[in-house]
């Protein structure tokens, strides 16, 4: 069997080409090769449509409809639209002192349908030597490609288009000022098992659409193919066991912190500044990732984290609520005071003094950061900038923060009063976040 395009004006031409063969080609792998360009049109250019067709016909078939020797049977022919249709999307970020943006794209406006090209093609044919019984119906996917002539009681070899790898950021905007679009044209054969989980992601695409279920955008698709396709099989198999240790550490991270601060009497030799100030960095965090429409587990993980430090800060203050005496006679005057353990122990000097040195260097950083992150980097908004600033600044000199409560422990020269099990695990975790920003591309 052979795969053509055309056995004349064709864009590539394969012969000799045999079913179930697995050892072919120059790497003896199964696989052949074919690298084109193709000129674009006008009509191209301007959100036209290109259909590929591919054709495979036995050795010496005609493959000519029109011709007196021709035979239906001895043909297969597939074709597919290979240009796509997507909205533009462009990232709405500017400077926001001159006003000038990296993003734009010219001739083109966010929310435009226009048409991309994806460069790879892969064709492979089904090594299915089974026997399928005529007259009894065929389980799927198998159904929707097997077409059996009772005539002749056989049923033609099924070619495949996998585009399941095929990744969304590889796709080429086509517009006027590209001249050629690249090709590569890929053919190995494909065993039943692999047709029938590829068809099981597309049949499970189209439930998913039929029965409204949310499904995961291509980013997060592209993430996950690319890890599959780039990362070793061991690293990868670690990656998921250790993923799986990550949620439950998590967890426990999360279990042991509200054990502790709910069993929790004395306050003596706990930074509660630091608390406030967690407090603080997991609203920016949760703002954050709330504007840059992040992951949703992260998201949900973030906000959790919230509500656990705001619930801390009514474990280590006393907040009370005065009904009587409202603000502006409508808003509830609330009251937050140190508690006694915390305000009588020289827990709370030693506090007040190590947030005092630290603000002599935390704020000349976040100014220069600040001064930094409007003159060099893009932003939606002055909001967004108050948001990716302030969550910049806190990843890269957050480690800071934790120097009020080594001086409180030195202070008081023990280390008896932390949340050991808590720390723990929120240290396991982020080893373990270190280990994923080398396998997966980190947001």
């Amino acid at each position: 069997k052979q795969v053509v395009s055309t056995q004349s004006t064709g864009l590539c031409h394969f012969e000799g080409l045999k079913m179930g063969e697995w050892y072919d080609g120059e790497e003896k792998n199964g696989q052949r090769n074919f690298l084109a360009n193709i000129p674009t049109t006008v009509d191209l250019q301007n959100n036209g449509t290109m259909y590929l067709h591919i054709i495979s016909a036995r050795n010496d078939a005609q493959i000519n409809p029109l011709h007196p020797e021709y035979k239906k049977h001895d043909v297969v022919i597939v074709s597919r639209i290979w240009t796509r249709f997507k909205k533009l999307k462009i990232e709405s970020t500017t400077n926001l002192l001159t006003g000038e943006t990296k993003n734009k794209i010219e001739g083109a406006e966010d929310g435009e349908i226009i048409s991309y090209w994806h460069p790879n093609l892969t064709l492979s044919m089904l090594d299915d030597q089974r026997v399928w019984p005529a007259g009894q119906p065929i389980p799927p996917p198998f159904d929707k490609w097997i077409d059996i002539d009772m005539e002749l009681m056989q049923y033609k070899p099924i070619l495949y288009i996998n585009d399941y790898w095929e990744l969304n950021s590889d796709l080429i905007a086509i517009n006027d000022t590209v001249k050629e679009l690249p090709l590569n044209i890929i053919y190995s054969p494909i065993s039943v098992f692999y047709f029938q989980i590829y068809e099981a992601q597309k049949m499970q695409k189209q439930w998913n659409g039929m029965l409204g279920v949310a499904e995961a955008s291509d980013e997060e698709n592209d993430i996950v193919k690319r890890t599959m396709l780039e990362t070793n099989p061991y690293i990868l198999g670690v990656t998921i066991v250790v993923s799986l240790v990550h949620t439950v550490f998590e967890f426990l991270a999360f279990k042991n912190d509200i054990q502790f601060w709910k069993s929790r009497k004395s306050l003596e030799g706990l930074s509660i500044r630091s608390i406030m100030f967690n407090m603080f960095t997991q609203l920016i965090v949760v703002l954050y990732v709330l504007d840059n429409d992040t992951n949703t587990m992260v998201a949900i993980s973030v906000c959790i984290g919230l509500v656990i430090e705001g619930w801390k800060i009514t474990k280590v203050m006393d907040i009370s609520v005065d009904m009587a005496n409202p603000v502006l006679g409508i808003i509830p005057r609330v009251t937050i005071k140190d508690k006694s353990s915390y305000a009588e122990s020289p827990t709370k000097r030693y506090d007040k003094l190590a947030f005092k040195y630290l603000s002599w260097v935390l704020t000349p950083l976040l100014v220069v950061y600040a001064v930094y992150s409007i003159v060099y980097e893009e932003h939606k908004g002055w909001y967004s900038w108050t948001l990716s600033m302030c969550y910049g600044y806190l990843l890269m000199f957050g480690f800071i923060m934790m120097t009020p409560q080594l001086f409180i422990n030195y202070k008081m020269k023990s280390v008896a009063h932390l949340p050991w099990r808590m720390l723990t695990y929120k240290a396991l975790n982020t080893f373990i976040d270190d280990l994923f920003a080398f396998v997966i591309k980190m947001p």
